[in-house]
């Protein structure tokens, strides 16, 4: 583990890794062993594999409540994995359902991440790993399994180019993280990231505000606009939710990813942009909908943002870094989380990923601060009563050999099973009433996409309504002083600051990292 990374071909068969989800001990969280050796056994006890962070000392998992003896996982030729419970008192689960006997897992189960519960004290995921571990910690990018050390190593290599680079991941996957770490480690660094949203612009004003106007260019133009091309001049500018830009603006994209030269409204001449662009989405781009001429120019790098559930290895130690931040901002001790609240948020699929991660974690910590017991199931249940397709059931099977029950996450499906489970119907946009985007809002922690998929419209509909809504702010246009003093009270919490100041939560973040107020 302190050799060399080494990155497995494609024709190659993934290491097994075993990564410490949870420990009493938490700076434990994290900690991994690798089974270097494709086929044999790997005995799991109180003493033995060692974990080890990179590049660190070796230990045992060291807890009493771990058997002396040993479980035991085999690999097969075919990539099952037998687990094997030691003959002790010793509870073990796999994806939060306890087990008896041999338990076989399926490939597609290890690449999923399998939750094995130790002495309902310890949680270990067994994942396959497409490369050793390896230290190389970018701010922001936590995660500890091949997918995020790939993808730190993939940051790190484009930086510090000046290609276009585009972001393809769900939604609360870190596309904006990612883009601040590649702005952070290239030779751009020195200058300040500027940031748009596309699906916000203004489609009369866009032109304007991304290549700038010269003054009287259109009604209410009293003096020239700079426009983003030119504040991101020797800099990089982000074009976030890029799969929104309007279709007036797409073609003028291309021509600055072509030339570099853009032409501000009512000007004479070209402008020469010297911006390196970043462009990130959750849409698909490739589509009649989206010019492809422009997506051929943003292609130059494209990195896929692996989604939550497919990095279940990484939720350790993401919710001990959420933790840590909450600790950090937190008046109060916080309380801690119980083995089976953990294993429930390790074994969810997470459809809103590490946003939707943060959000729950905030509630159930708030629940566990008033004295009551989270019920992880309505904390993770859309909050309109619609069904949600990813939560997940655990079913285990068993069919004739003592040695070859399988376990397996099974989702349940959409379709409604009762009157009270029917779907909402969806509104037309111009149907929604203030008082329903309010609490749309209210309901999602002033997130656009969640309130968005609540009122069951798309994320641009959304921002108009918002623009036309009579009670909710623009950060940039909300006196400093006012939200200097929200923030304050609300104890540098971001999500209740947005709350009090009605505005997006996003655009609220945004705004302070362009214009701290503390």
């Amino acid at each position: 583990m302190t050799s060399p990374s080494l990155t497995l071909r494609r024709d190659e068969r993934p290491l097994l890794g075993l990564t410490i989800v949870w420990h009493p001990d938490a700076q434990r969280i994290g900690e991994q062993f690798i089974a270097t050796n494709t086929d044999g056994v790997v005995e799991l006890s109180r003493f033995l594999p060692m974990f080890r962070h990179p590049a660190g000392d070796g230990l045992p998992l060291g807890y009493g409540g771990v058997s002396r003896e040993p479980l035991r996982i085999l690999r097969t030729s075919s990539d099952h994995i037998v687990i094997q419970p030691p003959e002790s008192r010793m509870v073990v689960e796999l994806n939060g359902v306890e087990i008896q006997g041999a338990h076989q897992v399926s490939p597609e189960q290890i690449t999923a991440g399998a939750i094995l519960g130790l002495g309902r004290a310890i949680l270990i995921c067994l994942h396959w790993m497409r490369c050793l571990p390896k230290k190389n910690d970018i701010a922001g990018l936590i995660g500890v399994g091949s997918a995020a050390i790939l993808l730190r190593d993939q940051i790190r290599q484009i930086a510090v180019m000046d290609f276009p680079v585009l972001l393809l991941g769900e939604t609360g996957t870190g596309k904006e993280i990612a883009a601040r770490a590649i702005h952070a480690h290239s030779k751009r660094r020195h200058a300040s990231l500027v940031t748009v949203n596309m699906a916000a612009l203004n489609e009369s004003l866009a032109a304007a505000d991304l290549f700038g106007a010269v003054k009287g260019a259109y009604t209410g133009a009293q003096q020239a606009r700079k426009g983003l091309f030119g504040e991101a001049a020797g800099a990089s500018l982000f074009l976030d939710e890029i799969g929104n830009t309007p279709a007036t603006i797409q073609p003028m994209l291309l021509r600055v990813l072509e030339t570099g030269d853009y032409r501000p409204l009512g000007a004479q001449q070209d402008m020469h942009s010297s911006a390196r662009l970043i462009a990130a989405t959750d849409q698909d781009l490739y589509s009649e909908h989206f010019n492809q001429a422009l997506l051929r120019r943003l292609e130059s790098f494209v990195i896929q943002l692996p989604p939550l559930r497919s990095r279940r290895e990484d939720i350790g130690v993401l919710l001990k870094h959420l933790l840590d931040e909450s600790r950090a901002v937190s008046l109060t001790p916080l309380p801690s989380l119980s083995i089976s609240l953990v294993s429930a948020i390790a074994n969810y699929e997470w459809p809103g990923n590490i946003r939707q991660l943060s959000h729950v974690l905030r509630r159930i910590l708030l629940a566990l601060q008033a004295g009551e017991s989270p019920d992880f199931a309505a904390l993770v249940q859309p909050r309109n009563g619609r069904i949600n397709e990813d939560i997940t059931a655990f079913n285990v099977g068993s069919v004739a050999s003592n040695t070859s029950h399988v376990t397996e996450r099974t989702r349940t499906a959409g379709a409604a099973e009762s009157a009270n489970d029917l779907p909402v119907l969806r509104k037309k946009m111009n149907e929604f009433s203030e008082a329903e985007v309010l609490q749309a809002m209210d309901n999602n922690d002033w997130y656009i996409q969640g309130a968005a998929q609540e009122l069951g419209i798309s994320r641009p509909s959304m921002y108009k309504l918002l623009e036309q809504h009579s009670a909710i702010r623009r950060a940039e246009q909300i006196p400093l002083e006012e939200i200097r003093q929200t923030l304050a009270s609300s104890a540098g919490d971001i999500e209740a600051c947005a709350a009090i100041l009605k505005t997006p939560s996003e655009a609220l973040r945004r705004f302070l990292k362009v214009l701290p107020v503390s």
